[in-house]
């Protein structure tokens, strides 16, 4: 096997005394899991964070072997990780597609989607302009994975009605998506969704 493509970081997890199983979402292939040497050190410890844009060469030489990969940074998300909102928007919105979809499948419509996600997140003057697109980043998972065709929030939705929507979303996502290992995501979107209320509605 043998992928080249740019692709964004969803999770991290350490593997070894240095490295990590990073996975990824490329428009092509979909999420792809992957061993990164070195991965906790000096040089790719800032390349390798949730949210970054990579570069990176995926190969392996058996199907049953864990790839290894090799990754180039092309942009990164760190100046917005220490922003209390921008931090949870990014972390729930990559833990969430880490954890729910199948490797090897792809989704391009999602990949898209999610970029475009973490592109306001960054982007946008306040979290007013980006909590209505990850409440349709979160419809479109929930039907691309075949669970239902909720639609997507009207462009006006007032504030509450929002946070409504997205309370609602929530415990589709864990009763559907997660089951058994809601607890750990779950905890990175409760973060953001009392972040989003603290906001209120003035």
């Amino acid at each position: 096997m043998l992928i080249r493509a740019p692709a964004i970081v969803c999770s991290v997890r350490p593997h070894g005394e240095h490295g990590a199983i990073v996975r990824v979402m490329t428009a092509d292939h979909g999420l792809a899991a992957a061993y990164v040497a070195g991965a906790r050190g000096r040089e790719l410890r800032p390349v390798l964070i949730p949210g970054n844009l990579i570069a990176i060469e995926v190969r392996a030489r058996a199907s049953s072997q864990l790839p290894s990969a090799r990754v180039e940074l092309v942009a990164s998300r760190g100046p917005w990780l220490s922003e209390p909102l921008p931090s949870a928007g990014i972390t729930w919105a990559c833990a969430l597609t880490a954890s729910v979809l199948s490797e090897g499948h792809a989704y391009p419509l999602l990949h898209d989607s999610l970029a475009a996600l973490l592109d306001a997140i960054c982007h946008a003057p306040s979290a007013r302009g980006w909590a209505r697109v990850l409440a349709g980043y979160e419809v479109l998972l929930l039907r691309e994975v075949g669970y239902g065709a909720a639609p997507a929030p009207p462009p006006e939705e007032e504030w509450g009605s929002l946070l409504a929507r997205l309370e609602r979303q929530g415990k589709a996502i864990a009763n559907r998506l997660l089951a058994d290992r809601a607890g750990d995501v779950m905890g990175a979107r409760a973060i953001l969704i009392e972040r989003l209320r603290r906001i209120g509605s003035g």
